[in-house]
């Protein structure tokens, strides 16, 4: 039986790959800080550790020697990263470095994935992005995850260990945080629907993304560690949506017109928003991994409304 740790268990991306993993046979381990949350699913095992605290770390591998390690955890939200800099980073970046390090000296057989963000590109003049596009972050998060992101690299070309970064661009699924927009939008028709709210407000409304679904990007992630060689690979859809669209395809599928019930709140604009183009080139993960999407936009927004329509009934 492999062994799998996963740091951010309790986190979207934690939880669909838990269930991929335990569906394929594995012994799933997943990290936990002291007082922090727990996974659903009781078959997961439970490990008290931190990616603050290098002895607790230490700890978990060398009693586990786990075969897999998945770095999921991080602060993800971009607004509380911006006002937690000095956390984002101890968690994100030196988390990384403290993980990577155990693996050298305690398991260095493991093979170890890295999950970066395609916040790293900042603000890119092309578009597309691959795995070549220059990193550029221009946020704390974005810095903390180039941060890992080299380290990674760093420590598979050094030393030789099997260690792999996924540069993910957004993913969702009714497991996401409010705090995300495909969420919220989600949410508020729903609610809107079964008449608990009249309006949501919305910031950018031609911001655009490249959204997947968080449960094909756990299958991309166990593939790369599956692979002969350790490398980067971009996750991704290759095909961006605007706000707007996001918000007709979620009212639409509870049968209202968006128009009615969005009023937008400037307040809600993120610096640099209307400059971003982020859209991920996945070619290299389709040709080497045989990964593709197979969940799409609209697929996964009526997934999402259809959840939160549950749930709030």
């Amino acid at each position: 039986m492999r062994k799998a740790l996963i740091t951010g268990i309790a986190g979207q991306d934690g939880t669909y790959l838990a269930e991929l993993l335990l569906a394929k046979g594995y012994a799933v381990y997943g990290m936990i800080r002291p007082g922090g949350a727990e996974p659903a699913s009781g078959k997961v095992r439970l490990v008290n550790a931190s990616l603050l605290d290098a002895r607790s770390i230490d700890r978990a591998i060398a009693r586990i020697k786990p075969d897999e390690i998945y770095n999921l955890a991080g602060q993800s939200s971009l607004l509380v990263a911006t006002s937690a800099p000095l956390l984002t980073g101890e968690v994100t970046a030196l988390g990384a470095a403290r993980l990577l390090d155990a693996i050298l000296r305690l398991s260095p057989k493991t093979r170890y994935f890295q999950a970066s963000s395609a916040e790293m590109y900042g603000r890119p003049a092309r578009s597309p992005q691959n795995e070549t596009t220059p990193l550029l972050p221009r946020s704390p998060y974005g810095a903390a995850k180039a941060h890992a992101h080299f380290l990674t690299g760093y420590y598979r070309e050094a030393h030789g260990l099997f260690a792999a970064s996924g540069i993910c661009f957004n993913h969702e699924s009714p497991r996401r945080d409010e705090r995300f927009v495909m969420r919220k939008i989600a949410r508020g028709a729903a609610s809107v629907k079964l008449g608990l709210s009249k309006k949501i407000s919305i910031g950018n409304l031609k911001a655009r993304r490249d959204w997947g679904f968080a449960g094909d990007f756990a299958d991309a992630m166990w593939r790369m560690l599956q692979a002969k060689k350790a490398e980067d690979f971009v996750i991704a859809t290759g095909v961006t949506h605007s706000v707007a669209e996001l918000l007709e395809a979620a009212f639409s599928e509870v049968g209202l017109d968006w128009r009615e019930h969005v009023v937008v709140d400037r307040k809600q604009l993120r610096p640099g928003e209307t400059a971003t183009r982020l859209r991920g080139d996945a070619r290299k993960a389709r040709r080497k991994l045989g990964w593709r999407p197979r969940v799409g936009f609209r697929e996964l927004v009526a997934m999402m409304v259809r959840s939160d329509l549950e749930l709030l009934s």
